[in-house]
């Protein structure tokens, strides 16, 4: 007997057809076989939105090799992804292989391990409908508004722009935060810190709380001078002093956002290359002579794990740390969202056993490092809580109030693990009310309110998560199209809107705004869940959908004026004498000559830093990778090839007279000279 299992990709097919013996053949069908066509909407309206799917280009040799294999088979499993994604690709295959519809043939694993993979295949199911469909209906509503809207921005500004479901929500977010930051008002607010000493010397520091009544805001200087006026050193004592045990809680095992968004702040790895990463070790890695999937299934919303999980889990801790490192029973259980599809796990590694620096030199760097944050974050899941000491001091000086806060850690619980918590004892004397205390210094200080922070790739992540928007298995994608639109910039871990961004999202909140309305588009996902539930037809989803839409569609074509993005320059094209003009193409604005067609000079527009080029003497420009990431060049490339990630500055290294860079580390920045001899180094206030 031969049986034929079809997977997404060929790692995976190499992976599962070590554990499945002679009597299987494993083959791949690399992603989708059959999608809707790129060249048409692909969808016939007339027939109640049935889609027109097709053969993908391409995919023709691997279904030939399908069907063939397929032939020879006393039995065909599907095992796509076991989300609703890979539902349709199972279906879009039992379509082309002409398997029927109710035919056992689906199999599903959250984790690609030999016993997993073999007590999947002895429990086959049909192929799920309803989450075909779910899928199905996001997949016609993104087509219906990416070839509505694309056209009508082409025919208004200029071709290549495309407009998209939840790219042009996730758009808006980011200029929303923009035009936050930008029309910021801040508010002035004063500190007051004192260090305190006891009879025995012992110093602390204390900070300003309020009065006996209530907590007050120190606003401006003349409040701030009242108050130390007021203020007398010698006539500090304690009011009062309370003790407690604080207990902190492990934190949930990862979901993809949570994962997506550790990995950019510890790592810096955007969430593109922290998935590619993760889908590597679900599909399966070489351990000494083994290939195994080291991690679950890595698209997921829930914090849940199984029953056998937990029991590995256990064994591990109770073997490594004992008994009292082990989470109580009758805790909390971890709550997951409404929306969350809870079919999965969380992202947890296969076999606890496994740990990471026992298998570091059988990994790539950064497969380590991903790897060991969701192993290390798994079995801290599952251990006791950290117990700590706190002590809070109430310090009166006239009618003003002072707090300090002491707090040290007793037992660590799942910090023992989980090594990225950060974990800072406060000691403070034990004092008994009563006893007096010298002021030794005070610092006072003028603040400001601070604007709200850009969006990074993972503050983004949460925000997405938070609002509904897209699923897990949307969001490194939707970054990583917005960027590559050129509506959004990333710099220094940071994204920005760019001027064409704007512009896009402007036009669609005066025309689309329930498209990007975060409430209607949060809305539909939990339609899609409904679907998948069983509770809507999908159809339904689509057509109260388009209705508002064809019509906002229309009134937009008739009322958008076309836009012209050329901008005037005083540039002059060394070619022809005529002036040079700014328009905006795929990669971004760029100098073209403005009598063209007879002339088609065009060239890169640079943005000078003011500093010559230590190699060359001509000017170093800022330039951008393929990527988006900002480094600094000579003008004079490719004759001349200096280029540096750190920007230059206009101040030679007093020391050497060499060029000095900025460099960056999270909240500091400091000049340093490029002069490897050289050590000179200052921190930049």
């Amino acid at each position: 007997m031969k049986n034929l299992v079809i997977v997404e990709s060929p790692a995976k097919a190499k992976t599962i057809s070590k554990f499945l013996g002679s009597r299987y053949k494993v083959k791949a069908s690399v992603g989708h076989v059959r999608d809707l066509p790129k060249s048409k909407m692909g969808i016939d309206f007339e027939k109640d939105f049935e889609p027109e799917y097709i053969t993908i280009r391409g995919k023709g040799k691997v279904l030939k090799e399908l069907r063939s294999e397929a032939k020879k088979a006393d039995k065909v499993y599907l095992a796509t992804d076991p989300d609703r994604e890979g539902e349709a690709i199972s279906w879009h295959l039992s379509k082309a292989l002409s398997i029927p519809e109710d035919e056992i043939c689906r199999v599903e694993f959250n984790e690609i391990t030999k016993e997993t993979i073999k007590n999947a295949v002895k429990s086959p199911r049909k192929i799920n409908k309803n989450l075909v469909d779910a899928q199905q209906a996001r997949r016609v509503l993104d087509r219906i508004v990416g070839y509505s809207i694309s056209p009508l921005l082409w025919r208004k500004m200029r071709k290549g722009l495309s407009a998209g479901r939840v790219q042009s929500v996730t758009t808006k977010m980011i200029c929303d935060r923009e035009n936050e930051i930008n029309n910021f008002v801040p508010d002035e607010y004063w500190t007051l810190n004192v260090k305190l000493e006891t009879k025995e010397k012992e110093v602390f520091d204390a900070v300003f709380y309020g009065d006996k009544n209530q907590k007050i805001k120190i606003n401006n200087k003349t409040e701030m001078d009242r108050i130390l006026e007021e203020l007398s050193p010698e006539d500090y004592r304690v009011d009062s002093s309370e003790k407690k045990t604080k207990s902190r809680s492990p934190y949930k095992p990862f979901t993809t956002s949570s994962l997506q968004q550790d990995a950019a702040n510890k790592y810096g790895f955007s969430t593109k290359k922290t998935m590619m990463i993760a889908q590597q070790l679900y599909e399966g890695m070489q351990i000494g002579k083994t290939t195994i999937g080291l991690v679950t299934y890595i698209r997921t919303d829930s914090t849940r794990i199984s029953d056998y999980a937990k029991e590995m889990a256990k064994e591990h801790i109770l073997e490594y740390y004992g008994e009292n490192y082990l989470k109580k029973e009758g805790g909390k259980a971890a709550k997951n969202g409404k929306s969350v599809q809870d079919a999965h796990e969380a992202i947890r590694p296969t076999d606890a056993s496994l740990k990471p620096d026992d298998i570091k030199s059988q990994l790539k760097v950064d497969q380590y490092k991903i790897y060991k944050l969701i192993w290390e974050r798994f079995i801290a899941s599952q251990m006791a809580d950290s117990k700590s000491d706190s002590l809070q001091l109430g310090i009166s000086n006239g009618k003003y109030i002072f707090k300090a806060n002491g707090i040290k850690l007793n037992f660590d619980g799942f910090l023992k693990v989980y090594s990225y918590a950060n974990v800072k004892d406060i000691e403070i004397p034990d004092i008994p009310t009563g006893v007096a205390l010298k002021q030794v210094d005070r610092e006072f200080k003028q603040n400001f309110t601070q604007p709200p922070g850009r969006f990074s790739e993972s503050t983004l992540v949460k925000a997405m998560e938070e609002n509904g928007i897209g699923r897990p298995s949307t969001y490194a994608p939707t970054i990583s199209t917005i960027i590559s639109r050129g509506y959004v910039r990333r710099e220094k871990k940071l994204l920005y809107p760019t001027e064409l961004g704007i512009m896009i999202n402007e036009l669609m909140e005066n025309y689309f705004k329930s498209i990007v309305n975060i409430d209607f588009t949060a809305n539909l996902e939990a339609e899609f869940d409904k679907i998948e539930s069983n509770e809507m037809p999908w159809r339904k989803v689509v057509r109260d959908f388009y209705k508002p839409f064809s019509n906002a569609l229309k009134a937009a074509d008739e009322a958008i004026e076309k836009v012209d993005l050329t901008e005037e320059t005083d540039e002059i094209c060394e070619k022809c004498g005529s002036p040079m003009v700014i328009k905006h193409g795929r990669f971004g604005r760029f100098l073209a000559c403005s009598n063209y067609p007879e002339c088609s000079n065009t060239k890169s527009i640079v943005m000078k830093t003011g500093v010559k080029c230590p190699s060359c003497g001509g000017d170093i420009v800022e330039r951008r990778t393929k990527k988006g990431r900002v480094f600094y060049g000579c003008l004079n490339y490719p004759k001349c090839d200096f280029s540096t990630w750190d920007k230059p500055v206009k101040d030679k290294c007093p020391k050497c007279h060499s060029m000095l860079v900025e460099k960056k580390s999270g909240k500091k920045t400091t000049v340093k000279c490029t002069n490897e001899n050289c050590d000179y180094l200052i921190e930049k206030t």
